[in-house]
């Protein structure tokens, strides 16, 4: 496939970078986008249509902006390292100006289908079917890609609650709501301890009388906001650390974990102490729950037993009136519009490396960000088009479908191996094991024997700093001449939107005397000769 036309479904995070990485390739897209802007999951709406992914209007991102842009356009540095959604925005935009993508996508138009052509054995083409104002039409592409987001369909177990059919006030879904001034003086319920129940619970617990959060297994809560007031996962996420909990046992580093998060508040005394380790869930974070629950305005609750007309009943026998309920139960996701070529069972499904499915004759057809990772997701979708692409033109090829099968069942097994039983958790993936994945696959992975023979002022960066997407475009295809000095001065865009001053300049600076430098410089050089050394 010299210039093929690739159908790319769906304008959110994932659909900007793949079209940017197929125009990277040469190749020709064309965007479906059933809404009438960019952004999916980011770009809030008063009355969002259905089947759209869906946020409050106060939403800011959990993670942080060095850790989450595309790997060759960094985020403005004056935007600020937690983002409201109105900024991720902005940056997507910004994006799709500065790569020219905006003509690329056809606005209000839905994929009503995708079928294998009748001679997809030895062109593997599809027939797309879309429809825009009444009107449908067909036409042939070389390649899919699927950039729907996992976060379109609300799962909503109504019958997991007894009473709620004769319950006289109202319940929504967490994707439902928008605003907390319709919940001024009320009684809340909160079902579900994940990023949304939590988030939504603290936003109305500042104008609701009262809100409980109920939660069927509790969670241990992350801080957005980690030691002397950097990103947590922009201290946390590294190369370093990484092969520093691959060298521990698991329940060793869940211990060492556990033990800093009850450092903070005592997960215990606060009712939120879940049954399983701190890594054996998704995470959830949040700054300010331990505030709202040590004030009284968020109680917490165990599961909910049944309704009543006008009062909840929990699994403890304590029975509280509640106005409202609101189910941040998570969501579900499916593909109606494939015919048959892929099937989805309570978020089950089978891709090789989250992307591929095995058995097609012709490996045109990839899934975009459909999955939950420890960390920011752009990054990982970027690069996960950056391998569909060379895919697609021919440049690299696929596993036989045998030996995708037998990795797709091996990663299924250390999933349910590792993970509480969970819908939440079937597409779960660790940040930089995944992404050093692809990163092979492309051929771009830092190789740091190499960069510290080479670039030794850049090495220890790349080794022992956080793992940002500059990292992944220092070689290989795609490489950015960028990459080096953007790492190199990342340090550098975390405190400047903190500064007050027009200049930019921190308002005060330390000073290490010079020794402490030369020994710090003797110190990094061993550590990284180590580090080079355990990782090869």
């Amino acid at each position: 496939m010299a210039t093929g036309k690739v159908a790319i479904i769906g304008a959110v995070a994932s659909g900007l970078c793949a079209l940017k990485c197929c125009l990277d390739e040469g190749l020709v897209p064309t965007c479906f986008e059933r809404s009438r802007d960019t952004g999916g999951l980011w770009h809030f709406e008063e009355h969002p249509d259905e089947g759209c992914a869906s946020i409050y209007h106060s939403v800011i991102i959990n993670t942080s902006k060095e850790m989450m842009c595309f790997s060759d356009f960094p985020i403005p540095e004056d935007f600020p390292n937690y983002m409201h959604n109105s900024k991720i925005m902005e940056y997507f935009r910004m994006y799709a100006q500065h790569f020219d993508l905006r003509h690329h996508i056809r606005f209000r138009t839905s994929v009503c289908r995708v079928s294998k052509c009748p001679d997809f054995a030895t062109t593997g083409q599809w027939e797309v079917v879309t429809e825009s104002e009444g009107k449908q039409e067909a036409a042939v592409f070389d390649a899919v890609l699927v950039c729907t987001g996992v976060h379109t369909e609300a799962h909503l177990p109504l019958s997991a609650f007894p009473g709620l059919e004769k319950f006289e006030g109202w319940y929504l879904h967490s994707r439902d709501y928008m605003r907390p001034q319709s919940f001024s003086g009320k009684r809340i319920v909160v079902v579900g301890s994940g990023n949304s129940g939590i988030n939504t619970a603290v936003e109305l617990s500042h104008t609701a009388e009262q809100v409980f959060l109920s939660t069927k297994c509790g969670a241990w809560v992350l801080h957005q906001v980690a030691d002397v007031g950097y990103p947590f996962n922009f201290s946390y996420l590294s190369h370093f650390i990484q092969l520093f909990q691959s060298l521990l046992p698991r329940i060793a580093i869940s211990f060492l974990l556990e033990k800093k998060l009850n450092a903070c508040f005592d997960h215990e005394l606060y009712g939120l102490r879940p049954q399983h380790w701190v890594l054996d869930q998704h995470p959830t974070i949040n700054d300010d729950l331990p505030n709202r629950i040590i004030s009284g305005r968020v109680l917490v609750k165990p599961n909910i037993q049944e309704f009543t007309e006008t009062s909840a009943i929990f699994e403890d026998g304590t029975r509280e009136d509640i106005d409202a309920v609101v189910f941040a139960t998570g969501y579900s996701f499916s593909f109606p519009f494939l015919e048959g070529c892929v099937k989805v069972v309570e978020n089950q499904i089978s891709l090789y490396k989250f992307m591929f499915p095995p058995d097609l004759e012709k490996p045109t057809l990839a899934f975009i960000g459909l999955i939950q990772p420890l960390g920011a997701i752009m990054p990982i979708s970027e690069l996960q088009c950056r391998w569909a692409t060379r895919i697609f033109k021919g440049l690299q090829d696929l596993l036989p479908s045998a030996d995708m099968l037998a990795d797709i069942v091996q990663t299924k097994e250390k999933i349910a191996k590792r993970y509480v039983s969970s819908q939440r958790h079937t597409i779960q993936v660790d940040y930089i094991p995944y992404m050093d994945e692809l990163a092979c696959q492309v051929g771009v992975k830092p190789n740091l024997l190499t960069l510290f023979l080479t670039d030794p002022k850049l090495a220890p960066e790349v080794a022992f700093g956080p793992c940002t997407p500059y990292q992944y475009r220092l070689r290989g295809p795609g490489k950015w001449a960028g990459a080096r000095e953007a790492i190199l001065t990342q340090r550098q865009r975390v405190p400047r939107p903190l500064q007050g001053n027009a200049g930019g300049s921190p308002a005060c600076s330390r000073t290490t005397p010079h020794i402490f430098k030369v020994f710090f410089s003797i110190g990094l050089t061993v550590a990284t000769l180590v580090y080079v050394l355990l990782s090869s």
